[in-house]
């Protein structure tokens, strides 16, 4: 058995595991007549947010590559991303998303270095747009929960900003570590990826067109989602959707099941029921959230079969390309 089932297996097991408990604490029929209740043109209402929230990830990607000296048409990355999104949501035995990104735009030119470290970067900005949300969403929501919970939220939102703050600076700094212990191809990758890092993070402006792209990314998911409450005829808010989402989106993205499956349908129940949603319409919202994160990446399958590339070429690509090491240009 390849190791790559070997880690996605577990994943698998997490997932079903999690959607059985949680819907053995539903009523699977009325969670059946609620899904039959949502609104059609608010359904596609949905799909149409969700396509839109393609155009702020490839912001969000540009971000990070032009200030590494980058130089590719916002239309390709555009093209790019779609075709990355499909692997990323369709095949989570097979090559990742972020590795097909990466080939792409590599093979449009950009060195490897600034492919690799823009995918990382932003992945960071990704996750530091989401805990600052967070964090700044609560006190705005404390009084819709009670006591025991927002004891809790505030504390838990600061020490998820510390920890974003800290993390961005321990890996700029990876480069200032003792020589004795920079040797090697993967540490000299990490000097790079700090370089990398303090000419996106330590730069005011970079680092609010990075965060602020990603956190349009999240907002754009959170309305979806009000789109599908109201689509449900749910009295919820666009502040509580952001507050009660964005933590779930958090959670769901730990890498622990397949595609935050399971994870995030027992995060909405728990989330959503703090507000006084019934069990069957919150796991309604996450199961409709999922089948459209899926049904509007599929037609970037068809985008990547009129590309010619073929996921060998991918493989293929990044084991023959420079290594991460590289300088990219100006340095």
């Amino acid at each position: 058995m390849s190791k790559k089932w070997l880690l996605l297996i577990p994943k698998i097991l997490i997932s079903a595991a999690l959607i059985v408990f949680v819907l053995s604490k539903v009523d699977l029929a009325a969670v059946k007549a609620r899904a039959l209740q949502v609104a059609p043109e608010m359904l596609v209402l949905a799909a149409a947010v969700f396509l839109l929230q393609y155009v702020a990830c490839a912001f969000r990607w540009r971000s990070a590559l032009v200030p590494l000296g980058a130089q590719v048409r916002f239309p390709r990355l555009l093209h790019l991303f779609y075709i990355g999104n499909f692997f990323h949501q369709t095949l989570p035995a097979s090559v990742g998303g972020d590795a097909v990104r990466t080939y792409l735009v590599y093979r449009d030119g950009v060195s490897l270095r600034t492919a690799i470290s823009a995918i990382m970067l932003e992945r960071v900005a990704t996750v530091a747009a989401l805990v600052f949300m967070v964090a700044a969403i609560q006190p705005v929501f404390m009084g819709r929960v009670g006591e025991a919970a927002g004891a809790w939220i505030v504390p838990v939102a600061g020490v998820g900003v510390a920890a974003v703050i800290g993390g961005i600076v321990f890996i700029a700094l990876l480069d200032r570590i003792p020589e004795t212990f920079r040797r090697g191809k993967i540490m000299a990758a990490l000097a790079n990826l700090a370089v990398d890092t303090r000419t996106i993070f330590f730069s005011p402006r970079r680092a609010l067109t990075a965060i602020g792209s990603a956190a349009l990314g999240h907002a754009t998911l959170a309305m979806a989602v009000f789109v599908l409450a109201r689509g449900l005829n749910l009295a919820v808010g666009p502040i509580d959707v952001l507050a009660l989402f964005l933590p779930v989106l958090l959670i769901s993205a730990l890498p622990i099941s397949v595609a935050g499956w399971g994870v995030r349908e027992g995060s909405m129940v728990y989330a959503f029921g703090l507000i006084g949603v019934a069990p069957a319409d919150a796991l309604v919202m996450s199961v409709l959230y999922g089948f459209f994160t899926l049904a509007v990446a599929l037609p970037g399958g068809l985008v990547w079969l009129a590309s010619g590339t073929r996921a060998k070429d991918v493989a293929a690509g990044l084991g023959k390309a420079e290594t991460p090491g590289m300088a990219h240009p100006g340095d």
